[in-house]
């Protein structure tokens, strides 16, 4: 787990590199997008006239109905609700047609518009097409209020503008309202005749009924109708008849209650508890019942039954019993008639009643189509008043129209101008630069395959990168052995030694995929670090086409290598010394045209054979490989090959083709030459530049004695690749 988070953390590093890269790389390029696109927002602020905005703030109501309906009843029947979008409405009837050419024509725009281009008078479509796109309506915030901006590079022109939108906005909203309300009144007043030439013809058949169902119509005589009357009459026998189902729940009570006393305590019950429907006599007959009563009772203690005071008030007590008996049971007697009667009158009143209610229901099923239609006229008479109330007002109101735009605040020159808006342009201007550059430097960078970076080259050619070269390269020859880009060479140099399996290699050829790649400098300068280190070695200018080594020696073409495959000079004698004793060079000579082939002829075999005897390194320059076919000659006869890749040039198809056509013909490439790497811009070969600043610092003996203490140990070290 260590390991895997180990691994994780340089390439994420990596990552973000490469981007860095890229930018450092593309800087040219993102530089002058930016600048391109700051000097042209900058640009159109001073190009772009100057435009002057000015708002009218208004405050706009909704009309009231047109014409408000009355309901049956009085009422009237509401016509509007809420409208969410009436807002929104307003603003595109603001911005329409009908409204903007009122203005054009009021304020002659199609003139003054058209003078402000430089144009004749305008047409009314145009001139309402500049407008509209000129103007703005919108609500403002928190608020119920509508905006209305014109923008106009006059201040004053636009403030005009504004206002006299609101002018014919107003104007247009006042017409309609008016017509809306002169249609109502007619069709009101249309309605109001139909309806009263209706009503007049429902009061004549409301008359002509009332005859012939002999309705006794009194309502407009006497307030007292027979309606009345008889309601009236029907109070009064529900009121009999309360009273009498009173007195007969109440003595039917009392009899209930008798009949549950006895006999003897019957007298002391109705004294006590029906005192008030008994009358003063029997109350007399009790005291003299209960004066007899005592009298028998002291003479019966005194004298015997035969005696005279005796029988006297035996008789007596009986004649009173006698007397207050009768009494008692005359008075239960009335009680019970007193029942009676009470039930008999109930009676009679429920039937008088129920006979009223009869004929009051005959009487109104009888009547019911008079009253029906009299309670329609009713109405139809309140609606008829209602209507005339109606027309009256809503004439009165046309005359004195309500204000439903109301302006808030005014539209008034504002002297600032709201457009070309410097502060906005210029940053977006900036914004934009850098996310242009930066993304058309990664476009091209993607559309880019060709060699960037050494692990690139390693894994799309599968071999060695043996060499890094840097950008403006001179002539070693003539710069020395101590300056820093020599160092380049001189691991080149050490790569390749290390890399020669066998010690009787010893001829070399530089080679590229196309023109331009950089080998020819390469293969010199790498030549003359050899010299440099004591060996001899001889350069051979193998590119009959394009000969370019003998510039950098200063030394005459005119002889050369095809002389002495021609046969016309010996080798000797095209051998021309350098001011390094040590480096010997052939030029390639003038080329016949009949003698394309001859770098492949046996000839060249056996001068490759000669040299190799006679100096320890040979360096071959050819053509390019795409092309003509003497490169893939000279491959097929190098004991080792390099191919020189130059850097951000070629695809990397391309490259990849090359290094298989020498691979075809049989070439021994021993590795891969990467070519003007830019060192300060490319992170990729950063440490390279460092590397060489401190390997001119050492003496170049060093690299010598180590190179041949590793020829001497015969020390075979394989290729890491």
């Amino acid at each position: 787990m260590d390991t895997a988070t180990t691994n994780e953390v340089p390439e994420l590093k990596l990552h973000f590199l490469d981007y860095w890269r890229v930018i450092r790389l593309r800087r040219s390029l993102i530089v002058m997008v930016f600048l391109l696109c700051v000097v042209t927002s900058t640009l159109l602020t001073f190009w772009l006239p100057k435009q002057y905005a000015s708002t009218v703030r208004i405050e706009v109501q909704k009309d009231t109905p047109e014409i408000p309906v009355t309901a049956p009843g009085g009422g009237h029947v509401s016509t509007l609700g809420s409208d969410p979008y009436f807002l929104t409405t307003q603003f595109k009837i603001i911005e329409s047609y009908s409204i903007l050419t009122n203005v054009i024509a009021a304020l002659h725009l199609d003139e003054k518009l058209a003078a402000q281009a430089g144009d004749a008078p305008w047409t009314i479509d145009k001139t309402y097409a500049v407008l509209f796109a000129k103007t703005s309506v919108d609500q403002t915030r928190m608020s119920s209020l509508i905006e209305i901006s014109v923008k106009n590079p006059d201040p004053k022109l636009a403030a005009d503008i504004a206002n006299a939108i609101v002018d014919a906005y107003r104007d247009s909203r006042l017409e309609k309202w008016k017509g809306d309300r002169f249609s109502g009144i007619v069709a009101l007043q249309e309605k109001l005749n139909s309806e009263e030439m209706k009503l007049g013809n429902m009061e004549t058949n409301l008359n002509e009924m009332r005859f012939a169902l002999g309705v006794s119509d009194l309502d407009e005589e006497s307030p007292l109708t027979s309606a009345t009357i008889e309601t009236e009459q029907l109070r009064e026998y529900q009121h009999e008849e309360t009273l009498a189902l009173t007195d007969y729940l109440e003595y039917s009570n009392i009899l209930a209650g008798i009949a549950l006393i006895p006999t003897n305590e019957l007298g002391e019950a109705l004294n006590t508890a029906y005192a008030h429907q008994t009358d003063t006599e029997l109350n007399e007959l009790a005291i003299r019942l209960a004066t007899a009563k005592d009298r028998l009772a002291a003479v019966t203690n005194d004298y015997g039954p035969k005696n005279t005071e005796y029988l006297t008030a035996q008789k007596q007590f009986d004649q009173a019993q006698h007397d207050y008996d009768s009494k008692l049971n005359g008075i239960i007697t009335g009680l019970k008639q007193r029942v009676e009667i009470d039930r008999e009158n109930m009676q009679v009143m429920q039937r008088l009643k129920s006979d009223l209610e009869t004929n009051r229901n005959q009487l109104a099923r009888k009547n019911q189509p008079y009253f029906s239609l009299k309670r329609k006229i009713e109405d139809l008479r309140r609606n008829n008043e209602e209507l005339d109330r109606t027309i009256t007002k809503e004439m009165a109101e046309v005359g004195q129209p309500l204000n439903t735009v109301i302006v808030r605040d005014p539209a008034r020159p504002v002297l600032r101008p709201v457009s070309p808006k410097a502060y906005i342009i210029i940053p977006f201007g900036i914004l934009v630069g850098l996310i242009v550059g930066v993304s058309l430097a990664f476009f091209i960078e993607y559309l880019d395959t060709s060699v960037k970076t050494i692990d690139d080259v390693e894994r799309a050619l599968q071999a060695p990168v043996l060499g890094v070269i840097p950008q403006n390269i001179g002539n070693m020859l003539e710069d020395g052995a101590e300056t820093p880009h020599a160092e380049a060479y001189r691991v080149l140099r050490t790569n390749i030694l290390f890399s020669r399996k066998n010690e009787s290699w010893k001829t070399l050829g530089a080679l590229s995929g196309g023109a331009g790649e950089g080998k020819t400098t390469t293969l010199f300068n790498l030549a003359v670090i050899y010299a440099q280190n004591g060996q001899r070695v001889m350069l051979v200018d193998s590119d009959l086409r394009r000969p370019a080594l003998h510039k950098l020696l200063h030394v005459s073409n005119t002889v050369g290598l095809t002389d002495f495959l021609l046969k016309q000079r010996t080798l000797d004698e095209i051998i021309q010394k350098t001011k390094m004793p040590t480096l010997d060079f052939i030029a390639s000579g003038k080329l016949p045209s009949s003698s394309m082939s001859i770098l492949g002829s046996a000839q060249m075999k056996e001068t490759i054979q000669e040299l190799k005897r006679r100096y320890e390194f040979i360096f071959f320059d050819s053509p390019p490989l795409f092309g003509v076919s003497d490169a893939t000659i000279l491959a097929s006869e190098m004991d080792m090959v390099l191919q020189v890749i130059q850097y951000r040039r070629y695809p990397q198809p391309m490259t990849l083709r090359a290094k298989q056509m020498i691979l075809k013909v049989g070439g021994n490439l021993v590795g891969l030459v990467l070519n003007n790497i830019n060192m300060s811009q490319d992170e990729n070969y950063y440490y390279y530049s460092g590397y060489y600043e401190y390997g001119a610092q050492r003496k170049d003996q060093t690299v010598v004695q180590l190179s041949d203490a590793a020829k001497e140990a015969k020390i075979d070290i394989k290729q890491k690749y």
